[in-house]
């Protein structure tokens, strides 16, 4: 698991990429890597749920769906951040602007937490219980290790 685990999470610092620099990818050179990271995080969950194939018969389309609900939080938390990136580059940010950011910044983290719990429910309907747990402990690891990098990367606010 570690070694998987270290290539999605070396992968998903590179998405992170830091919008405070100045150098930039391309998007295409970005799809490739957001399709890689993908497929290895595919990978770690296969090689740890320990699914039965009827079991991952029905895992498999609820996984697929909660990776698709989850791109639109990312990509919530990605707009926040190049908002916050924007105006941290122009210099001391306004107490308004500091207020929007974070609001928006909590509405993703509130966002991403009531996902976990409908795919939490949706999940215990048709795996074990452990297995679900074990499921969302995954996301929230994998989670957790690219929101750690993402914080080093980004600036405090003034």
């Amino acid at each position: 698991m570690y070694k998987v685990m270290s290539v999605v999470l070396a992968g998903a610092m590179l998405m992170a990429v830091p919008v405070f620099a100045a150098d930039a990818q391309s998007d295409t050179n970005m799809e490739i890597l957001k399709q890689k990271l993908k497929a290895d995080k595919k990978l770690l969950v296969a090689s740890n749920m320990e699914l039965t194939d009827a079991e991952a018969k029905q895992f498999w389309p609820v996984y697929e769906s909660y990776q698709k609900d989850l791109e639109g939080v990312n990509q919530q938390l990605g707009k926040t951040i190049m908002e916050y990136a924007e105006a941290f580059n122009k210099g001391t940010i306004s107490n308004d602007t500091a207020k929007k950011l974070l609001n928006e910044a909590l509405s993703v983290e509130e966002q991403e937490t009531k996902l976990k719990r409908t795919y939490a429910d949706k999940l215990e309907k048709v795996i074990p219980a452990t297995k679900v747990a074990r499921y969302i402990q995954m996301e929230t690891k994998i989670r957790s290790l690219i929101k750690f990098e993402m914080a080093q990367q980004i600036p405090l606010v003034y």
